[in-house]
């Protein structure tokens, strides 16, 4: 059952929200839909992967929370809200569509994002600095069926957690901490994305793809990246001074990572 629309109960200026996965299974649409309505924003970044293709084509799966979904995010557009749409490689085919607005939503193949302290960042996806996607789509194919096994087994595993009282937590997310490679790749990925950055001559990057939020500095460039709604449940935001948060959404509200003070944002009460 979707969660009933409230008062929006925080304001930021941005919001970062990438990977959600609608007509995946392990799309984490309820807390997602709590959060756009515990919030208001200015600008709303879309930062790909919004709707799976992927696994729409092997199988249609669309339930009444995944249409919420879609028609708060439009609803927020048309209230006023700037909503910016950079597709990733699960929605790869509205790449198409880059430049045009559907709907009061601007869709862009990349977008420079300025904080209000006056920092310049470079938002994408990701896909395109993924070294397996680029060496080999058969390796990617495996590394989804794989990926897709975990998810479902986290489903029924946090179905139990819920039963005997206990939050969410994710399988994946604790495997990518753990296996040596997933670290490898994780730090290979984001120092790629950081010299992207600093290539252009800008402060930092706003990214997602590989579910793994994160608030780093790699050699003076600030790496964010928002995370997802399969695995975390992480959005990024920016304040009203260009202070950047990274906030986990689920039975339990928090900030998990963040630049500058933040006891401004009593996260925890926001249920």
């Amino acid at each position: 059952m979707s969660p009933t629309p409230s008062k929006p109960v925080f304001r930021f200026r941005s919001i970062f929200i990438s990977d959600v996965h609608l007509g995946f299974r392990g799309c984490s649409a309820d807390y997602l839909l709590d959060f756009l309505h515990s919030v208001e924003c200015d600008t709303l970044y879309l930062v790909g992967d919004i709707i799976d293709m992927w696994s729409l084509k092997r199988s249609f799966f669309w339930p009444q929370e995944h249409n919420n979904v879609i028609r708060t995010i439009l609803g927020k557009a048309k209230a006023g809200t700037r909503v910016i749409y950079i597709p990733g490689n699960h929605d790869s085919v509205f790449r198409e569509y880059c430049g045009m607005v559907f709907g009061n939503v601007e869709i862009h193949r990349e977008f420079v994002h300025e904080n209000a302290d006056g920092r310049k960042f470079l938002v994408l996806h990701g896909d395109e600095f993924d070294s397996v996607i680029k060496a080999s789509p058969l390796l990617e194919a495996l590394g989804n069926r794989a990926y897709a096994f975990i998810l479902k087994l986290n489903r029924y595993v946090n179905f139990f957690r819920r039963a005997f009282g206990f939050p969410y937590w994710s399988i994946a997310a604790f495997l990518k901490h753990k296996v040596k490679n997933a670290v490898t790749y994780i730090a290979n990925f984001e120092r790629a994305l950081a010299d992207e950055a600093k290539r252009r001559n800008l402060d930092g990057i706003i990214c997602g793809h590989i579910h793994r939020a994160e608030i780093t500095e790699i050699d003076g460039i600030t790496y964010c990246n928002d995370g997802d709604w399969v695995e975390s449940c992480t959005v990024l935001t920016e304040d009203d001074e260009g202070r950047m948060s990274l906030l986990r959404w689920t039975e339990q509200k928090q900030v998990v990572a963040h630049t500058g003070m933040v006891a401004t944002l009593p996260i925890g009460q926001a249920a």
